[in-house]
């Protein structure tokens, strides 16, 4: 036998703090998956967080600048997932591209958005969750005059929703799928 091919491999070992932080998120990943099917029940949770979160704004009288930072958040991720995978202004310079139909005599591709629902609803219930954090600490509740941010982000709103319909209305899409017609065997008398 050789003696150089009987030497062992280096064994690298891992550290009990990787090892707890990787079953952790393992853990953490299979209550995830567990929750796929239920899109009602993980929705309700996101509200019922934001209300809870809101309830704590209200009775502590501060935190108005996490509560903006966090609308104009969620307002982005409502963007996100209102928008299609493949922007039709862009692709319309790229050939190899897979865009959106634009008659009614071309292929049908489903809507794909830009942020999937799951992945919405993930990044709402992480995003509040450190929002909570957040109005634990007294360092983080700035003194501001709170309705002229209500007022901004209020035409904030209404001014990215608007930008986002007339996008919809000119590349004609419908992000969602209730409300759209849906193909019935004719019935044979």
């Amino acid at each position: 036998m050789n003696p150089v091919a009987l030497e062992e491999t280096p064994v690298v070992s891992q550290n009990s703090g990787s090892t707890f932080f990787r079953g952790i998120g393992q853990k953490y990943q299979v209550l995830l998956d567990a929750t796929v099917p239920f899109t009602l029940g993980r929705w309700s949770s996101a509200v019922i967080l934001n209300l809870l979160f809101l309830l704590r704004i209200v009775i502590g009288q501060g935190w108005y600048v996490v509560t903006y930072g966090l609308g104009i958040y969620h307002l982005n991720l409502l963007i996100l997932f209102l928008s299609p995978k493949i922007d039709p202004a862009l692709a319309e310079f790229d050939d190899d591209e897979i865009m959106l139909p634009t008659r009614s005599d071309e292929e049908f591709r489903p809507f794909i958005r830009r942020l999937p629902e799951f992945k919405f609803w993930h990044s709402v219930m992480k995003a509040t969750t450190v929002a909570f954090v957040l109005s634990a600490f007294e360092f983080t509740n700035i003194p501001v005059f709170w309705p002229i941010l209500v007022m901004y982000f209020i035409m904030l709103f209404v001014v990215t929703m608007k930008r986002q319909i007339k996008h919809m209305i000119k590349y004609k899409y419908l992000p969602f799928t209730w409300g759209k017609p849906k193909y019935r065997a004719p019935e044979t008398s």
